[in-house]
């Protein structure tokens, strides 16, 4: 029977561990060849930049159509704090909503334009249409 490198009964110098060892409790010490640690992201060390926080299209969602601003602001105050906590994928999230509600209030508020001046439009060529040029 070999003695395990680590007992607790032996009171001289104990015997260091060898890589693949099995000692105490069952524990195997690690070989010479471990696997590589995973990173993060492919490529690089350390956590991701921080995303923009698009507080600009925030506040185009306020001048163009202000019922998406909420959501919008809402989403721009997630970015940092997700962030911080190591949820990059959520800041990087956070960061594209924000954008995308403001175009799509951008958007909005050019398709009501249109409208409005397509209304206009036809209002003035009624007008035209129905005036009496008698009436003078």
């Amino acid at each position: 029977m070999s003695e395990s490198p680590i007992n607790p009964e032996s009171s001289s110098n104990p015997v260091p561990p060898k890589p693949g060892d099995t000692g105490a409790y069952g524990y195997q010490y690690p070989t010479q060849q471990q696997q590589p640690q995973a990173q993060p992201y492919p490529g690089q060390y350390g956590p991701p930049p921080l995303p923009p926080s698009n507080a600009g299209w925030a506040v185009a969602a306020v001048v163009f159509f202000w019922p998406l601003a909420f959501a919008a602001f809402n989403h721009v105050h997630d970015v940092y704090p997700k962030w911080a906590m190591g949820d990059y994928q959520g800041a990087q999230y956070a960061s594209d909503r924000a954008k995308g509600l403001g175009k799509i209030a951008l958007w909005i508020w050019v398709a009501l334009i249109v409208v409005f001046v397509i209304g206009y439009a036809i209002l003035i060529i009624a007008l035209v249409a129905n005036s009496n040029t008698n009436s003078w």
